[in-house]
């Protein structure tokens, strides 16, 4: 059986003085897997855009920021993610700079800039707490991580480093 995975973006937006991440507290909408969690901006890849240019797209559209400079940090395979058990397939960018003020909600929630040291104390998915310490590390090596999931929990986490 062939794997087709949902393509998607998962942004964490900086503040100018890089102590702050933008997070969006998925607060506004009860069928929402997500309810309660908070989790980094982005969403599904359109056909005809590249995965930066979805990238970009999702930042504006959840957060209304223009990215003027962002990094690849990783990949993440999450086999049985979705709300019907669904694969998703996601790249992981930091945005270093941007243009504009954030939103301060969206359809979706609450944004907030939280401090990066108070980020494990948010309520979250349990498999963000294992790949966000590599997004904000100083190894400039890509993760590349795969992250099954089975009931909504997650079943195991590895990864590497190129």
């Amino acid at each position: 059986m062939p794997y087709t995975p949902i393509v998607a973006t998962l942004g964490y937006v900086l503040s100018p003085d890089g102590t702050h991440v933008l997070m969006i507290h998925r607060n506004a909408r009860e069928d929402d897997q997500h309810l309660g969690k908070y989790n980094g901006l982005g969403g599904k890849m359109e056909p005809g855009e590249d995965i930066a240019a979805c990238m970009r797209r999702e930042i504006m559209e959840e957060a209304g920021i223009r990215c003027v400079e962002m990094r690849l940090r990783g990949t993440l395979n999450w086999p049985g993610f979705g709300k019907k058990g669904e694969d998703w397939l996601g790249f992981i960018f930091v945005i270093d700079r941007f243009e504009g003020t954030a939103f301060t909600e969206n359809a979706e929630g609450a944004l907030e800039w939280v401090p990066l040291d108070k980020l494990n104390e948010l309520p979250m998915w349990e498999g963000d707490r294992h790949f966000l310490p590599l997004v904000f590390d100083d190894d400039p090596r890509p993760f590349h991580g795969v992250m099954p999931y089975s009931g909504g929990k997650m079943v195991s986490w590895n990864f590497t480093r190129l």
